[in-house]
């Protein structure tokens, strides 16, 4: 048999393997559908961008006009685009509803799955970060301005840090430049990354519902999940072209469609709806410094999972308790994304450090619950 062969064949075993007849838990719910639907998104985000870059011009001057170009002149180009931007916005619904269950269901037991998940939805935030920066709108601009000069919160490197990053000493030319390559790098990283995160998913196996593994209760991924997967997929599709067809600019900010003005500061600048909830944590803290922290660890806290929570089984759903608190958690998150997006005033800036408070305590409440629920069922 020659080399090419044999290596189709390997490649073949690795994707029956993989794929086919992965054992997988018999009682897997809708919430275990969207790490397919991520990877479509991801798949779509990729394809629709390469074809973006091919027309998008990284300079000051021609940016905002390439972007006009792309959708007035180019064949389907307002499409792409379209699918680009609410793409994203899929991308994190999918990926907050993914990491919801996985903190739900205790996923988080699963360490290094569970870390490089972390790691890919920081990744995968950053990027979209430089993404909103590129279309070079009046929010782009000082969305940019915003977020870098937190960084001059850091002591003694800070200011340095934000003239290494902005290639200069304003957001200029050279800021967008190396934000378009960085934009256009860091999805393959990210996929890499979800290689290595599905690579890890199945030398350990899927957590299921209940939260214990039984061999006995598994069944072949493929046809039973896989035509279900296809299935929400096809669905979460339609929706989307469904938005890009009729409110192709729903979630689009107004101001983006005016072009960078460094001489004309928004009344209201705010990030995409998706970081809301993370702005409206850093904006609630007085100290500049201790704000930056709040943002960074709002994420970061996500590691802490695996070693704070003891519980005797993988999910929280024989505990009644628990339960209840992680659905005032994701009440709380929408709640911090409609503060992000109301002004810095009062009564918003009060209830936002109330949130936030609110926020970091689900980490620190959620192993009590489950200790004082289990010493009360004994």
């Amino acid at each position: 048999m020659n080399k090419p062969m044999r290596k189709t064949n390997i490649l073949l075993k690795i994707l029956n393997y993989s794929i086919v007849d992965l054992p997988a838990p018999i009682n897997l719910s809708i919430w275990w559908n969207f790490g397919v639907i991520l990877g479509v998104c991801l798949t779509m985000q990729l394809i629709s961008g390469i074809l973006l870059s091919m027309h998008y011009s990284a300079n000051i001057e021609m940016a905002f006009n390439s972007i006009s170009h792309i959708t007035r002149d180019v064949n389907y180009g307002w499409l792409m685009r379209t699918i680009h931007s609410n793409g994203a916005s899929l991308f994190f619904i999918s990926l907050y509803i993914h990491t919801g269950r996985g903190i739900y269901y205790g996923s988080y037991k699963y360490i290094k799955t569970w870390f490089v998940g972390v790691i890919i939805l920081l990744i995968t935030m950053a990027t979209a970060f430089l993404g909103y920066v590129l279309p070079w709108g009046q929010m782009s601009f000082w969305g940019a301005t915003v977020i870098t000069n937190l960084l001059s919160a850091i002591p003694y490197v800070g200011s340095m840090l934000v003239n290494w990053i902005w290639g200069g000493f304003a957001v200029d030319n050279a800021t967008l430049s190396r934000f378009f390559s960085l934009h256009f790098l860091m999805p393959f990283i990210i996929s890499m990354l979800t290689i290595i995160h599905i690579f890890f998913l199945h030398s350990t196996g899927s957590n299921n519902p209940t939260g214990m593994n039984s061999n006995l209760d598994k069944i072949p991924f493929h046809p039973y999940f896989s035509i279900k997967d296809l299935m929400s997929t096809l669905m979460i599709m339609m929706l989307l072209l469904i938005l890009n067809l009729t409110e192709p600019y729903l979630l689009s900010d107004p101001d983006n469609f005016i072009p960078a003005n460094p001489l004309v500061t928004p009344v209201h600048i705010q990030p995409e709806w998706y970081f809301l909830f993370a702005y409206a944590i850093l904006r609630s803290i007085p100290n500049k410094l201790g704000g930056v922290m709040a943002l960074f660890f709002s994420i970061i806290i996500l590691l802490v999972l695996p070693f704070s929570m003891n519980s005797k089984f993988k999910g929280l759903s024989l505990y009644i308790p628990n339960q209840i608190n992680f659905w005032l958690f994701c009440s709380t998150i929408i709640l911090l994304t409609w503060i992000g997006a109301r002004p810095v005033e009062m009564p918003y800036s009060q209830t936002g450090l109330y949130l936030t408070f609110m926020y970091f305590s689900y980490f620190i409440m959620d192993p009590i619950l489950t200790m004082l629920w289990e010493k009360l069922i004994k």
